[in-house]
């Protein structure tokens, strides 16, 4: 009989119980595709007594973390604390040191430290996995690493924060204003902690970044990608893009151009009949677009115990299985230092405005537009408000660099009497 694979849990919360049940409910299937016996010698977490839904008393107990990663009934380090330091990078780094396998769902670590982790695996001749970290259950890792390594990426693009979709289409859906869509979101528990993290576009920036190192072959630079949460998106811009075929989504887009990596997390308008346009509620989707493949689209649960748990048991089945893959696809000592790049290639736009209501006042808008060399493709006007007039412009292509010229002209025009918003339409 060959020896079992011997994990450390570190974090028994919601997915790191879930990954207990897996390994006690499926050991048979485990053991018939991984060729060997899955199982779990040593458990940490903050609380023992906890009444957690599954029996852990044939564990071993560690109340330092750093303890189990170092254990030598311990052959995969599962790291599910979370944080970017403390405890998290301490154990980690102190698993990698000892020569163990490391499987983690920790995309901020990742995100702030893992070029030096990455490294660290490599001079160990450990591995660190990281499937979980990034769109739940999407297999989107493994598909870039593995799958897709034939190919060039051109671009990588998803909707990656499950409780921002949510928020979005339930102000679509239910006609919900942004702050009553948000405390639907946070009564369900749908929110962080800090809920910044999630609305601020903070939590999907530290999963595109990691997408983004492997996709073009760049240390990580979470530092790089241009932040935008969703704070601003109104009521009245989700049925004014739906008016005009378009949905709104927290969408991340990485590239690589000339100028460098661009990385951005922002909200966008998306065509309402396209894949990201018909995503709804807190599912996540990724697009990876390949010189060879042509566009791939995978769509999947992004959070919750079952999704994430089994992410994790995907890199502990490679790990099972003897398979060996650098932590970003390629040779830490290879990946170069991103130059950040801000997102400069043209794209249509959607601006919102409201005009006092006057004669020639569009005219001037269109005037400021046109001075800058930004093209409007549509333009839509809605019913007054008092003595103001609420306008929707779709531009055609144009770089963020000529909008901002012609948004600061807008604001200088008398007739305009609200702050322009402004969003990038991306096409898919």
């Amino acid at each position: 009989m060959s020896q079992p694979l011997r994990l450390g849990i570190a974090g028994l919360g919601t997915v790191g119980t879930g990954v207990v049940k897996i390994v006690r409910q499926k050991a048979a299937l485990l053991e018939a595709r991984s060729g060997r016996p899955i199982a779990i010698s040593a458990v940490s977490a903050r609380t023992r007594a906890k009444d957690r839904g599954v029996s852990l008393d044939s564990y071993a107990w560690e109340d330092d973390p750093v303890a189990l990663a170092t254990r030598d009934d311990v052959d995969v380090f599962v790291e599910l604390m979370g944080g970017s330091d403390g405890p998290a990078k301490a154990a980690v780094e102190a698993a990698l040191k000892a020569g163990k396998d490391v499987v983690t769902a920790n995309k901020a670590l990742l995100a702030h430290h893992g070029q030096a982790l990455a490294e660290l695996a490599e001079a160990s001749g450990s591995v660190l996995r990281f499937e979980a970290a990034v769109a739940g259950g999407i297999p989107v890792i493994k598909a870039l690493t593995e799958g897709l390594a034939g190919n060039e990426i051109i671009r990588v693009m998803g909707v990656m924060n499950g409780t921002c979709n949510y928020i979005l289409t339930r102000m679509e859906d239910g006609g919900l204003t942004y702050d009553e869509a948000f405390a639907e979101a946070d009564a369900l528990g749908y929110l962080e902690a800090d809920p910044t993290l999630d609305v601020g576009g903070i939590d999907a920036g530290h999963k595109l970044s990691l997408l983004a190192a492997i996709a073009f072959g760049t240390q990580v630079s979470f530092s790089g990608v241009e932040l935008e949460g969703i704070g601003e998106v109104t009521i009245d811009d989700i049925r004014q893009a739906a008016d005009m075929g378009f949905r709104i989504k927290l969408l991340g887009v990485s590239r690589m151009t000339g100028r460098g990596l661009e990385q951005s997390m922002a909200p966008c308008l998306v065509p309402a009949s396209s894949p990201l346009g018909q995503l709804s509620g807190g599912t996540n989707m990724v697009v990876i677009e390949g010189d060879q493949v042509g566009q791939i689209v995978m769509r999947g649960a992004g959070a919750g115990e079952g999704p994430t748990a089994s992410a994790v048991m995907g890199d502990v089945m490679d790990v099972a299985r003897g398979l060996r893959v650098s932590t970003f696809g390629q040779s830490a000592s290879k990946l170069v230092p991103a130059v950040a790049a801000k997102a400069t290639t043209p794209a249509p736009y959607y601006l919102r405005t409201q005009l006092a209501d006057k004669p020639g006042a569009l005219a001037k808008v269109a005037a400021a537009l046109g001075e800058a060399g930004v093209s409007i493709h549509r333009m839509r006007q809605y019913d007054h408000i008092e003595d103001r007039a609420p306008v929707l412009i779709v531009t055609h292509k144009t770089t963020r660099a000529a909008l901002d010229q012609a948004l600061e002209a807008m604001q200088k025009l008398a007739v305009v009497v609200a702050a322009p918003v402004a969003l990038r339409i991306e096409e898919v």
